[in-house]
């Protein structure tokens, strides 16, 4: 007998395991554990800074003492794990100030780590947010350069490393980033540091608040020649392989609702540990049906986050955490 081949009704009735919250809480096949939520944050310049984002509500930019308070609440909501964007006061075509020993991610990571020991800090390695442009790395002949763009990647990674990171990120979908980033920090002594790659980043609609957030909307043209294809599911489990064959210890599929099939694909092809980040849009789109008094919001969060983990994330990068952290499963 199949696992699928049950006696029928009335031998069988499934609603008895869902009778009372009681039983239903007993047999619920996905949970949704506190210290498997990231929250993002935004790092700026100066002191005292706390901007509210419009397209994002209740998120916001901060500078390093009040990202700190941020942690504060982290912390005492029983969340431990950030991952960090940061916001210059400069930009530049080379995104100088990404890969700047005193750059504010780079100062942001020592205050957290010296601050909060345990509090598991994740860099973002991409030059978006650091140039002019607004495009992931430089730009060659009217295009974003991958070769080119390496190098500067691999030097942003070592200087988060120096800073005190406890996993890099790099999220920029240059060919061969994770396996030049790996090499880079196991001759610096940093072998130890773990790479969350961003393997299957898909060129989505859905980043269009996280844009707003981080100022990296791009000045001309669009990410579609790096990014990936929303069309192309199976290009994205070979995206996950060569990273992984390059050294990522961790691989992410971005974003997450729109992409579960993917997020599904991946857990059962490969055993690595797998992240889904609930993007910017996604949240926003929630957060706007709720304020219109069109949906639960609180339901339709938990609902997503569900989701999310039911698909095979391990890791749930989300601007929910926050909120999620009060009613996930005790």
């Amino acid at each position: 007998m199949s696992k699928y081949e049950l006696p029928a009704f009335p031998v069988s009735r499934l609603r008895r395991l869902r009778r009372t919250a009681a039983l239903r809480d007993a047999f619920a096949e996905t949970r949704l554990d506190r210290r498997t939520l990231i929250y993002p944050l935004f790092i700026m310049e100066g002191e005292n800074v706390r901007n509210a984002i419009g397209s994002m509500p209740g998120i916001y930019q901060t500078s390093i003492d009040n990202a700190l308070r941020e942690c504060e609440d982290l912390v005492s909501l029983g969340l431990n794990s950030v991952l960090l964007f940061g916001i210059p006061n400069e930009k530049d075509d080379r995104g100088t100030a990404g890969y700047a020993a005193d750059g504010v991610v780079q100062r942001a990571v020592r205050e957290i780590k010296t601050r909060f020991p345990e509090m598991l800090v994740i860099t973002d390695v991409c030059l978006c947010e650091y140039t002019s442009h607004g495009h992931c790395g430089v730009i060659a002949d009217g295009t974003v350069g991958n070769d080119e763009t390496l190098e500067l990647l691999t030097n942003q990674a070592l200087t988060h490393a120096r800073a005190g990171a406890d996993i890099i990120a790099p999220s920029d979908m240059m060919d061969g980033r994770v396996g030049r980033i790996r090499a880079a920090l196991d001759a610096e002594g940093f072998a130890e540091i773990p790479i969350m790659a961003y393997s299957a980043k898909f060129a989505s609609v859905f980043y269009g608040p996280f844009r707003d957030a981080a100022g990296s909307t791009p000045q001309f043209g669009d990410r579609k020649s790096y990014q990936m294809d929303p069309r192309n599911g199976r290009e994205a489990l070979r995206e996950i392989a060569l990273d992984i064959q390059e050294g990522a210890d961790i691989i992410m599929v971005k974003p997450a609702l729109a992409y579960l099939d993917i997020l599904r694909s991946a857990r059962s092809e490969f055993s690595v540990p797998i992240a889904a980040y609930n993007v910017s849009g996604e949240y926003s789109m929630i957060k706007a049906a709720a304020e219109r008094g069109w949906i639960d919001g609180e339901k339709a969060m938990m609902e997503s986050l569900y989701s999310i983990k039911r698909a095979g994330a391990d890791l749930i990068i989300t601007y929910f955490a926050k909120e999620a952290a009060e009613l996930c499963d005790r």
